[in-house]
């Protein structure tokens, strides 16, 4: 039986290439650059398996080349936004993602950002870097406490049901929250936890609000110039989600005038191409897209890809099926 190709986009942990390689006939990207729309066109045209990342725009474009040989995508990641599923299902072709791995890292940046936000440390950072500090004073860099305050989760799903976990048994917040469906209330033992009807009812009513949402077209800009309008001025936003949920010129504008505290980023609109008037800006904290990258997520993630493929190309359903 001739062993079927994969063509990975990105370089993936050296452990999960090798496993992968073992397997499969691989062709992997030496040196880790971007790929092309032709360039994907052509895996797809070329390879029985495509293993994409969320920097890949896999579009109707892209699917529709022919002839296509590409049966399963492969995807590392759990976010699919950047994947057209309609065109992939009217192509015949599956499409997978690595949910669950990386749920504890996502969450523990999330709440990184909000505590880095919270308490400046960016801007201190870059004072002590840049030389500039002269010593202690009382009136230094104050930030916002973050123990007790009431954090609105915005998608109860993995990430947020661990965000809000570690902002109510760490820190002892109130914990407000909009999801679409019920939430099991034993996943909210212990916690001080508020249901909320829609997210406007919830935004008035948070010190921190943090997205969890997934992106794509139905939440696009679902944190726009209104929204921003509806929370307090002391408030930060938190986003790990997607960089579509924010509109971006609506969140500079409500920053630049004080309508909200702060934010703190990990992904971006048209990443990895960031407005520079974001950039400029002193109370956002702005990270390359951090969410999963530890060591150990990473690797599960690619492995996760692995049993997804391995499962498809024995004739079975992959276990993370989307499409």
């Amino acid at each position: 039986m001739t062993c079927p190709t994969v063509i990975l986009t990105a370089r993936w942990p050296k452990p999960v290439e090798a496993e992968l390689m073992s397997r499969y006939d691989v062709t992997l990207n030496h040196d880790d650059h971007p790929f092309s729309t032709r360039e994907l066109q052509q895996a797809l045209r070329d390879f029985d398996a495509v293993c994409p990342t969320v920097v890949d725009p896999v579009t109707a474009e892209v699917i529709a080349t022919e002839p296509l040989r590409c049966r399963i995508l492969a995807n590392f990641g759990v976010g699919l936004n950047h994947i057209d599923l309609e065109a992939a299902q009217s192509h015949g072709i599956t499409v997978t993602n690595t949910p669950g791995v990386l749920t504890d890292c996502t969450a523990d940046l999330a709440m990184t950002l909000l505590l880095m936000v919270a308490r400046r440390t960016g801007e201190g950072e870059r004072l002590v870097r840049a030389g500039n500090w002269q010593g202690w004073r009382p009136t230094q860099l104050l930030g916002t406490k973050v123990s007790g305050k009431t954090l609105g989760i915005i998608g109860m799903g993995r990430i947020g049901q661990a965000m809000a976990k570690r902002a109510a048994h760490g820190f002892g917040m109130n914990i407000r929250y909009y999801h679409p469906r019920a939430v099991d209330p034993a996943i909210l033992t212990g916690m001080t936890a508020e249901a909320c009807d829609s997210i406007d009812e919830m935004l008035p009513h948070c010190d921190f609000v943090s997205l969890h949402c997934p992106g794509g077209a139905g939440n696009r800009h679902l944190i726009d110039a209104r929204r921003l309008h509806l929370m307090p001025s002391h408030c930060h936003l938190i986003n790990t989600a997607r960089g579509d949920v924010v509109d971006t010129q609506a969140l500079i504008q409500a920053l630049k005038e004080g309508r909200i505290r702060g934010a703190g980023f990990d992904v971006y609109e048209n990443e990895p191409h960031l407005s520079p008037e974001l950039t400029r800006l002193e109370n956002v904290v702005l990270l390359p897209h951090l969410g999963s990258a530890t060591s150990e997520t990473r690797e599960a993630m690619g492995f996760r890809v692995i049993q997804n493929l391995d499962a498809f190309f024995s004739g079975q359903s992959p276990p993370d099926r989307v499409v």
